[in-house]
């Protein structure tokens, strides 16, 4: 092993726990966030996902900002400075079930969607420290972390929601700010390394416009294809746990099945980089996306739990594969000098996105029901399917 990639190994493990710790803010905000939004508002609860949509909204237009702190302060300083964001996202939700202020409530999402999107840029900078032969791996070691993700959020979830009863849910709230707290102790032994900063302005003079980057075909393909995976991701699973109550389950029997998503998510981080490496990142996001059409099947097909719970995992999969897959391909789209404008630019319009779905699914729900969201699937998938499929034809042209 080269002391590069030893490093870089030290760098992913370090950004994996602190993925694990402070990305609990995420299923927390997503399993209980819609049950809240829905507790708060009175008779008419269409607006019942709107925080969850806070959340990604918060994500959106904290990219491009997350991006520029980062470069500021550097990756530790920039990393730590999010982590003080999230506590400030969950001081804000958890005083606002105490007020019972449905708008408060939402605001205090956008804030922990806004300290997640400094976690989000943790993939690119385990990318960006490795070298080439190991960027896949890397990207996956981070997203790894969220195993242990899957397992904490919903725990908490499940042992704190009562704690400040008869206010439910504020407990899980409160939790995050000793979660941010942690993911800042971690994140303190990550390494700076020195001298990256003026290496970026040296080489800002061979840096291409924003709007040459993103119009190449091997950007383009996958920013499509990371866009339709994570919002059909969030438009389904948003609206799961409203579907499973409405269906007569429990919040725990939702919330476990959240936590099924999120390790179906995340579980197969470990062997994803690997599985990259050897078929190709082209053919990782295609199973990803055949993954989520499947999904889509198996909700349709009937409403026990066990078929809700078999599609979320059927959909975490899917967005494993078809993520992580379209984000190895984004980072072979850039050059060092470029990286900050074109990462913010990505997840600016990722999340915006995402957004975007969470709000739908909840009125889409709320009118059409469960079967709907699910119908939806299909086209998108069929668009992301498209993207692929012309990457390929302008590789065997750039080949021949």
């Amino acid at each position: 092993m080269t002391v590069g990639e030893r490093e870089a190994r030290r760098t992913a493990y370090i950004l994996a726990a602190s993925q694990a710790i402070i990305g609990s803010a995420a299923p927390i905000s997503f399993s209980i966030g819609g049950l809240a939004g829905f507790y708060l508002l009175g008779e008419d609860k269409s607006l019942a996902t709107l925080p969850i949509t806070g959340f990604s909204l918060g994500m959106a237009l904290g990219a491009l900002p997350a991006a520029a702190i980062i470069r500021s302060l550097g990756q530790r300083g920039g990393f730590m400075f999010g982590t003080a964001v999230t506590a400030v996202g969950g001081a804000i939700a958890t005083l606002a079930l105490f007020r019972a202020e449905f708008w408060l409530f939402v605001f205090g999402l956008m804030m922990l969607g806004a300290g997640s999107a400094f976690v989000q840029q943790f993939r690119f900078a385990a990318a960006d420290n490795a070298p080439p032969e190991f960027k896949a791996n890397a990207i996956s070691f981070v997203l790894a972390g969220g195993i242990i993700t899957a397992i904490l959020g919903p725990q908490i979830v499940i042992f704190t929601r009562e704690l400040f009863a008869p206010v439910m849910f504020a407990g899980s709230f409160a939790a995050i700010i000793g979660l941010a707290a942690v993911g800042a102790v971690i994140l303190s032994f990550l390494r700076v390394t020195e001298g990256a900063h003026a290496h970026q302005d040296s080489a800002a003079a061979d840096a291409r416009s924003l709007r040459e980057i993103v119009t190449q075909p091997r950007f383009a393909a996958a920013l499509v294809c990371a866009v339709g995976t994570y919002t059909l991701m969030t438009f389904v699973m948003t609206g799961a746990p409203l579907a499973m109550v409405g269906c007569g389950f429990s919040p725990d029997e939702a919330t476990l099945g959240i936590s099924w998503h999120v390790m179906a998510m995340f579980g197969p981080s470990f062997f994803t980089g690997s599985l990259i490496r050897r078929f190709g990142p082209e053919r990782m996001v295609g199973l990803g996306i055949l993954l989520l059409v499947g999904c889509a099947i198996v909700a349709l097909s009937g409403i026990a739990l066990w078929q809700f719970w078999s599609a979320l995992i059927l959909l975490g999969l899917g967005w494993n594969f078809g993520f992580i897959g379209a984000t190895a391909i984004v980072a072979t789209a850039y050059r060092p000098s470029e990286k900050a404008r074109v990462q913010g630019f990505h997840d600016f319009v990722l999340f915006g996105a995402v957004a975007l779905a969470s709000l739908l699914s909840g009125a889409v729900y709320n009118v059409y029901g469960w079967d709907m969201l699910n119908w939806l699937v299909f086209p998108v998938c069929v668009v992301c399917l498209g993207a692929l499929a012309t990457l390929a034809k302008a590789n065997r042209r750039q080949a021949a």
